[in-house]
């Protein structure tokens, strides 16, 4: 059956160029249409508690969360509210507040409370607090830095998306041009032919942007898909047509008819690429079971853009490769690589001490991986070599550490309201409180304020506290103050208040991330494994191979341990099926090319012949997911997709390095488990 169905392709394959030419095309201008959410706020559960305050809030009042700050040095306090007036009038913003909100300014300086004065004006230099729609956060982000200047700073987390959404866009072209470089001259070397090169990439390259113009299906896509999607989806499939074009290769040496030897080609390779893609497939769909939204973006679009890969390269790729074969031959060189017969003897004769190396790694490795600090924000994003890092550290060293928060209560009693701000004053944290009874006090009637304060501090429903905190946007000390501030308003107003915020925002995806971790690893570790079990027909072999991949995990994610680096959480928590799902299909191309190899050969030599067999195919692949990780590091000045490009490079060179020097020891030594099927038969040659 798999024989008729792969003679039809080839024999077909004018329709085949033509169909997936007209899905390139289709998805080229389907691309375009697809939106890039950068705020990852926006990716916590519908049903977490600041989700569904900033609801509460969007269907109550106007004014948004306050998600930006703006200092302004040299200034006197009239200027300051020109300032103020000016920002206020900028397409997008929606509320701007200072110390004019929260104290009467007619009043002497001398007069008012220290602590609620430097909180906004100190030393000559004003601090707004500014609320943004997320709708126009790039105009009016830009238009607030023209009217301020570049000697002045703003920071927050509007400000933080907006230089995301256009540093991110020109780095990913970066990004793309050198991996794609890096991965056309891998396979220069890699190869025997000049066109070789050029053929693989161009099949990729039509599955990336089919998959790329099919996201359209999810409407928009985070960041982190849009950042790494498009390189992942290069590094990984790249071996399946690789494998694919090394097979047909071989064949061609056997039979001269080229149709046939494609068909032979497809029916050898078809066990190999399709449990390597289902397997990565499956370690991408993991990310599915998490809560916090990013992961099964990721998720969805990585496992669609390896089973599009998959596609490809059944279905266009023979037709293509037969369509240039003339060309093909044309342009053959000698090969460029050495056999690898001698790196496989070293390896055999230094099996078992590799064994024992890895045996002692294992408990470290996870127990180190297990023992990070983390970030889960966005407040870290940003070194203090970017414009926005200087900003924020600018500010901070002025006004020191600072957020908003905001607080719903039941409107109703005002007496309930005054008692309430004062215990939430006496906080030490709390730099100041405006509401209702703080402009106005207790007495005074709603009708006696203007409407534009009074609209931004009650509605039909609910009294809103504005709490400026000095605070970190997280940590230990912020989650702390956030619990805190839960619970005074749930005192007065038991399981009737909405508290959101940036920090309480990162406090609840803390709370998701964490908890989406072990089901997360659980479910890809027992998915791929038992899809190993059923292609494999072996109890040994997938335990063999998973416990190789993650153990490479566990390595990769102890080394910011010993190195004492903090780990954004949401990098650590994708990485894991990242790299499970593409780097096992290394184990799997060696395990199954030693089966192979074993059934004419003594194990001893086995281990040499599939090393020299898999070592191009595994080494082009891996080195390709290396550096395209690596460009993501280090080319990134977002520091979570950086440090998620490294984890995706240090990743593949610790499962390359397992895969190469210490897999095949292990199937030396178990060997009689591994081919107990074919037991008797490979005994003869023993």
């Amino acid at each position: 059956m798999m024989e008729a169905f792969y003679t039809g392709v080839v024999k077909h394959r004018k329709l085949m160029l033509g169909l997936f030419s007209v899905c390139f095309i289709a998805c080229l201008f389907m691309y375009q249409l697809v939106s890039v959410n950068y705020d990852m706020h926006d990716y916590l559960p519908p049903d977490a508690s600041s989700t569904v305050s900033l609801q509460v809030m969007q269907e109550e009042f106007d004014g948004g969360i306050p998600n930006a700050r703006v200092m302004i040095r040299d200034v006197t306090i009239p200027e300051a509210l020109e300032y103020k007036e000016r920002i206020r009038a900028v397409q997008g913003v929606q509320a701007v507040t200072w110390l004019d909100d929260a104290v009467d300014i007619t009043t002497p300086m001398a007069m008012l409370d220290p602590a609620v004065v430097e909180g906004s004006y100190k030393d000559g230099t004003a601090l707004l607090t500014v609320t943004i729609h997320k709708d126009y956060r790039i105009p009016a982000v830009n238009a607030i830095r023209e009217i301020i200047g570049d000697d002045n700073a703003m920071t927050g987390s509007a400000v933080s998306t907006a230089v995301a959404t256009t540093n991110t866009v020109s780095e990913i072209k970066t990004i793309t041009v050198a991996g794609v470089s890096f991965a056309f001259l891998v396979l220069l070397l890699t190869t025997t032919s000049y066109l070789e090169p050029v053929i693989v990439l161009l099949g990729l390259g039509i599955a990336v942007i089919i998959n790329n113009g099919s996201n359209l299906i999810f409407g928009e896509i985070s960041f982190v898909t849009n950042a790494a999607g498009s390189v992942l989806q290069l590094a990984v499939s790249l071996d399946y047509s690789v494998f694919l074009i090394h097979r047909f290769e071989e064949c061609r040496r056997q039979i001269k008819d080229v149709d046939a030897a494609m068909v032979q080609a497809l029916c050898k390779s078809t066990t190999s690429i399709l449990s390597s893609g289902l397997t990565t497939v499956i370690g991408f769909l993991a990310l599915i079971l998490m809560q916090f939204r990013i992961g099964p973006d990721l998720g969805l679009a990585l496992a669609k853009g390896v089973v599009v890969s998959l596609i490809t390269v059944f279905l266009f790729m023979p037709a293509f490769i037969l369509s240039c074969c003339k060309w093909l031959d044309k342009t053959r060189h000698r090969p460029l690589m050495p056999s690898f017969k001698g790196f496989g003897r070293a390896v055999r004769k230094l099996s078992i001490p590799m064994i024992c190396v890895f045996v002692l790694l294992i408990a470290p490795s996870y127990l180190a991986s297990n023992a990070n600090r983390y970030y889960y924000g966005a407040s870290r994003i940003y070194g203090e070599g970017t414009t926005y890092g200087r900003d924020k550290a600018a500010i901070e060293e002025v006004f020191g550490q600072r957020d908003t928060y905001v607080l719903l209560v039941p409107k109703g009693s005002s007496a309930t309201e005054a008692s309430l701000s004062e215990a939430l004053g006496a906080l030490p944290q709390v730099s100041s409180v405006i509401s209702f009874v703080d402009v106005a006090g207790a007495e005074v009637p709603p009708e006696y304020l203007p409407p534009a304060t009074l609209s931004l501090l009650q509605s039909e429903h609910y009294s809103r506290f504005v709490i400026t905190v000095a605070a970190d946007y997280e940590g230990d000390a912020t989650f702390r103050l956030v619990e805190e501030i839960r619970e005074i308003a749930d005192r007065y107003y038991p399981g009737a208040t909405f508290l959101a915020g940036e920090a309480v925002s990162t406090y609840d995806l803390m709370d998701t991330v964490t908890a989406d971790m072990g089901k997360v690893n659980l479910l890809a570790i027992g998915a791929v494994f038992l899809v190993l079990l059923l292609t494999m027909k072996s109890i040994t072999v997938p335990i063999i191979l998973v416990l190789s991949i993650e153990t490479a995990i566990w390595m990769n994610l102890a080394v910011p341990y010993f190195a004492g680096s903090t780990v954004y959480y949401i990098a650590y928590l994708i990485i894991s099926s990242v790299q499970l799902g593409a780097t096992v299909d290394y184990a799997i191309l060696m395990t199954d090319r030693y089966k192979e190899n074993r059934a004419s050969l003594r194990k001893r030599d086995a281990v040499v012949q599939t090393l020299s067999d898999v070592m191009v195919s595994i080494l082009t692949s891996g080195s390709v997911l290396t550096v395209v990780g690596l460009l993501l590091g280090y080319l990134s000045s977002n520091k979570l997709l950086a440090q998620l490009g490294v984890f995706i490079g240090r990743g593949a060179l610790c499962s390359l390095a397992i895969v190469l020097l210490v897999l095949p020891g292990l199937l030396n030594v178990f060997d009689k488990f591994i081919m107990r099927k074919n037991h008797r038969e490979a005994n003869r040659h023993a």
